[in-house]
């Protein structure tokens, strides 16, 4: 004999019809005209991924704000540009190089105003640490005199280096003109020479060079006069990197 409870009965009938109610209460995808969309179909195709932020076109007035991730140096040991944590490479001419790394440090965020160069470099005129509020303008210096090409080598140390690329770097026309490697060197080429070897100045390559420049607190940076991957380097001028 079935003793089921007419009151729990009752129950499981009354929460049947709430479950009920509350699908039925859900709204029905529509269409902007009001027509119902149809079911999605497990062959439907995946929606695309949204494009990428194009980069900046060269000579278009650029800001970005990044972290301070490394300072670079040319050849000559003079810094000459920061590296930001999203690798930006941000450019700046090697007299205001000391002004620059006394007033910001690794690890600061900064405010940058500049002009977009080749493969994302941000040639800047203005920098500003939001942090401390400091900023510095690009500014000629008041009787700068260059050093006399006679003398323009004192002081390199012949270098080698060797890593992945972390992105090229480029001539002021655009042409690339080198390679800064995930650890910082720098490796500087002519435009004539970088086109030799399209097929190694790509982010990702493993290359290796010998040159000349300098390595100081700020990381390494050489003028390559043999260049190539390691254990197969490519002489550049004849007798110099022997």
């Amino acid at each position: 004999m079935n003793h089921f409870n007419p009151i729990a009965r009752a129950a499981a009938a009354l929460a049947l019809i709430t479950a009920t109610a509350a699908c039925a209460a859900q709204p029905v995808p529509r269409t902007q005209d009001g027509a119902p969309l149809p079911p999605p179909s497990a062959d439907a195709p995946v929606p695309p991924p949204p494009a990428p932020v194009a980069a900046p076109r060269e000579g278009v007035p650029t800001t970005v704000s990044g972290v301070v991730r490394r300072f670079v140096i040319n050849p000559e040991g003079d810094v000459d540009g920061m590296l930001l944590a999203d690798n930006t490479l941000v450019r700046f001419p090697p007299h205001l190089g000391a002004q620059v790394a006394a007033t910001i440090a690794p690890g600061a965020t900064v405010n940058v105003n500049g002009v977009a160069q080749a493969n994302g470099t941000l040639r800047a005129s203005q920098i500003a640490d939001t942090t401390s509020g400091r900023s510095i303008v690009d500014q000629p210096p008041p009787g700068a005199q260059r050093l006399p090409k006679s003398l323009a080598g004192v002081g390199l140390v012949k270098l080698d280096a060797a890593g992945r690329v972390l992105r090229v770097t480029s001539a002021p026309r655009g042409e690339p003109d080198g390679v800064l490697l995930m650890d910082g060197t720098v490796i500087k080429l002519t435009p004539p020479a970088a086109a030799r070897f399209t097929n190694l100045l790509q982010p990702g390559a493993m290359v290796a060079a010998q040159g000349y420049g300098t390595r100081n607190r700020y990381g390494q940076s050489l003028q390559a006069t043999a260049f190539g991957t390691p254990g197969n380097l490519t002489v550049l001028y004849g007798d110099l990197a022997r």
